[in-house]
């Protein structure tokens, strides 16, 4: 008899540690705005998602949902994870203007290197000044693009040739410096690009070359004008974030697990997946053929100095927020010049 009372107890044991088991078992959906097989979705996302399912020994899995397909415009997905209607969102913070101010420093002209360097030195700014930027989500990690540039029907030569040019902007930072640049700048998500050039709605649009492929912007325009010197033009913060929730309400085993697939490394991931698209977007402009302007230095000089009042503004706008905006603007530059080998 007290074999089988064994026998059962033992039953008993295992079948609780199995339910336990189960019980910890969690489907965690991520929501972005690109199409699956842009740069980000395909090859940061993706494998983020796979390295922590293998780590978590299929015990986390993930739902991926691309192009908004859970509803809302690029802007809510901050606000998505925030409220809990997904688990997990990757964005572009200058969607939302005057949420992250801090943060917008980055964006400031001719302060990104690559984008692996410049990713590296945006989290580890964040993570020292602006975390109370992302009070109500747990932060994965933060990263930059690489170099942006103009892209436009008509080539830009010059600061001049710009004049009047309706130029989509993808940041309140961004537009303000293309209007000082002498641009009329048309603020929109990423994703309407295609449909703005091919109606003639903008003239041309200020994004790194490795969202171009995902947006036939080669194939829409034929002028590419970037510029020379080590810092490019401009780029965008991105958040890639978690329901505070989501990762709280996780056992501590998996959360550790998050935890290691987030941060400094992960930001270097992303940026690092930046720099290649950067690559594959210019071969693919380069085989069509395509107009690619570089400016020398005298010329690039030119457009630092026409692009300054833009950090002055910044400084001013801080200022009225009670931010010391050029402090925070020397730790970036001083951040990406020390990750960039500078």
């Amino acid at each position: 008899m007290n074999k089988i009372n064994t026998i059962l107890a033992g039953a008993l044991a295992a079948t609780l540690l199995c339910g336990s088991a189960l019980a910890q078992e969690v489907t965690l959906r991520i929501h972005q705005m690109l199409p699956a097989q842009a740069t980000i979705p395909a090859k940061a996302i993706v494998p983020w998602a796979a390295a922590v399912e293998e780590q978590s020994g299929g015990r986390i899995k993930f739902e991926l949902y691309p192009a908004m397909q859970l509803g809302g415009a690029p802007p809510s997905l901050f606000d998505q994870a925030k409220d809990g209607v997904v688990d997990i969102i990757w964005t572009v913070l200058g969607y939302t203007p005057g949420r992250f101010p801090k943060s917008e420093v980055f964006e400031m002209p001719f302060l990104v290197t690559t984008g692996e360097a410049t990713s590296v030195a945006f989290q580890k700014y964040v993570e020292a000044n602006a975390m109370d930027e992302f009070a109500g989500v747990h932060v994965i990690a933060v990263h930059t693009h690489g170099p942006g540039l103009f892209h436009t029907k008509d080539p830009v030569n010059k600061l001049e040739d710009l004049a009047g040019m309706k130029i989509r902007g993808g940041s309140r930072v961004i537009s303000d410096m293309l209007g000082r640049l002498g641009a009329e700048p048309i603020g929109m998500p990423v994703p309407a690009v295609t449909e703005a050039l091919s109606k003639g709605v903008i003239d041309g649009t200020t994004i790194p070359w490795e969202v171009t492929p995902s947006l036939k912007v080669a194939e829409l325009v034929k002028n590419h004008t970037g510029f020379s010197g080590a810092n490019g033009l401009y780029t965008q913060t991105f958040g890639f974030v978690m329901n505070l929730d989501s990762y709280n309400n996780l056992p501590d085993d998996l959360k550790a697990i998050i935890d290691a697939n987030s941060g400094v490394e992960t930001a270097r991931m992303f940026g690092r997946v930046m720099d290649a698209g950067d690559a594959a977007g210019l071969a693919i402009a380069e085989g069509l053929g395509n107009n690619i302007i570089t400016l020398d230095d005298v010329e690039t000089a030119r457009w630092k100095a026409a692009a300054q009042p833009t950090i002055d503004q910044w400084f001013t706008d801080m200022d009225g927020q009670g931010i010391d905006g050029r402090a925070l603007y020397e730790k970036a530059l001083a951040l990406v010049a020390a990750e960039s080998g500078m």
